[in-house]
């Protein structure tokens, strides 16, 4: 039987203000809380609170067959928390349908796959940790910001304990083959992986309602032929998109609310279901593996990550970033920690790209190079910060040591708090033998 996996990326980063020069060394407030507000408030009444009335609609009326999957970044998360309680309330009730499953990304929706493993590693736990004290499930399947994976990725993320995760079907990773299959990493077997259908992902995302196209208007019973004619072989249709798309990217005025409400009736007509990432990962057995040398996401017609470290600017913002990496994770500051995620968010090196001139693409800027000089004040204050607690003129040699001590104290801790919980219940065992 043909199943469909839908999967929804949902992240909103916390936009900074305008930072000057002058501010470095005065101002340690980097957000434009208005901004911050404005824009999730919106985006909630517009997309997330419709979509999620939409979707809980559609797995009601079909008997819980419909089943999707979302990628809720840590900063969109702490938004939702802040300013629009009632999506976090929506969520928990389509959990409570068992139709739906929440994946693990990076906490602030980061570039760190690309810059250092173990931040990497800490904001996978950091995102892990705030799904299961919002919803109550650790998530089993990974999918990184952006969709981004390369086979050292993989190998980290089966570090991390996954065994399922999510990327694109990138026609220069695939070749001839077909993304409607589950596939492996290559360099770690026991990794499986659900490709992005990158053309029926689209249809809906980015062609829905652009009259131009030779298509339009786009039904839910045109779609779902298209879908049933792939070849009977092929099982997984994998369908990925931004959150978004109902309501924002395409207004409630252009019918994709109605359109997603009559996908389930013509899937069942057709004989095509709904699945959850867990579900094909055990239900449905890999055809093979796929090798990704060079990190790959899903932007752009390159499908690389040069939207995000293309030029000059963007690679030593990053640079910059992570040459404090070591002494952030030495500092138990709260705010120090907060603003270090909030800087890691991937929007603010997307501002910097100058592969779309003239085109803001979402930015708050008015060009890349302002964007480049806001987050490099911005950056400079935070590292006068830490420096005033870890200087710079400690060697990382110094640092690595420092971290290695400290692990192993946590390790010998641990190990001693085993001991003595063994020691207390032998104890308490001893005492409640009769004599």
């Amino acid at each position: 039987m043909k199943t469909i996996c839908f999967y929804f990326q949902l992240h909103q980063p916390f936009r900074l203000k305008r930072y000057r020069f002058f501010d470095i060394g005065n101002d340690h407030y980097y957000y434009d809380d208005f901004q911050n507000e404005e824009i999730i408030r919106q985006i909630a009444e517009r997309c997330y609170m419709p979509a999620n009335r939409t979707l809980m609609e559609m797995i009601k009326s079909g008997g819980g067959k419909f089943k999707a999957a979302f990628s809720i970044s840590g900063t969109a998360l702490e938004q939702m928390e802040i300013y629009t309680p009632e999506v976090i309330d929506g969520f928990r009730e389509l959990a409570k349908t068992g139709c739906i499953e929440f994946l693990t990304e990076t906490y602030a929706h980061s570039l760190s796959s690309l810059g250092d493993t173990e931040e990497f590693k800490e904001q996978v736990i950091l995102h892990r940790n705030k799904i299961y004290n919002l919803f109550g499930v650790y998530p089993r399947v990974f999918r990184n910001t952006e969709l981004i994976y390369s086979d050292e990725i993989s190998d980290i993320v089966y570090e991390l304990g996954y065994k399922g995760m999510m990327t694109e079907g990138a026609k220069h990773i695939l070749g001839w083959k077909s993304p409607n299959y589950v596939y492996t990493s290559i360099v770690q077997p026991q990794l499986k992986l659900l490709l992005k259908n990158d053309r029926f992902s689209e249809d809906i995302s980015i062609r829905f309602h652009n009259y131009s196209w030779s298509e339009y208007p786009l039904t839910a019973d045109k779609y779902i032929s298209w879908i049933a004619a792939t070849p009977n072989e092929e099982q997984i249709i994998n369908l990925f998109m931004n959150y978004d798309v109902l309501g924002s990217f395409h207004p409630a005025e252009s019918g994709i609310f109605e359109f997603f409400k009559a996908l389930p009736r013509f899937a069942e007509e057709k004989g095509i279901g709904f699945s959850l990432p867990s579900d094909v990962f055990a239900l449905l057995k890999p055809v093979g593996s796929i090798s990704v040398p060079y990190p790959m996401s899903w932007v752009d017609e390159e499908k690389d990550c040069s939207s995000w470290l293309g030029n000059v600017l963007q690679q030593e913002a990053f640079g910059k970033i992570n040459q404090i990496s070591e002494r952030v994770r030495l500092i138990e500051d709260r705010r120090i920690k907060q603003d270090w995620n909030y800087l890691q968010s991937s929007d603010h090196f997307y501002y910097m790209n100058t592969k779309h001139p003239g085109e803001k693409k979402f930015s708050p800027y008015d060009n890349p190079y302002e964007a480049f000089n806001n987050y490099m004040n911005v950056l400079s204050d935070f590292i006068f910060r830490v420096n005033a607690q870890y200087p710079s003129s400690i060697e990382n040699e110094e640092l690595n040591s420092l971290l290695t001590t400290i692990k192993n104290q946590g390790k010998e801790i641990e190990s001693l708090q085993k001991e003595i919980e063994r020691l207390k219940k032998r104890k308490t065992r001893s005492v409640a033998v009769p004599e």
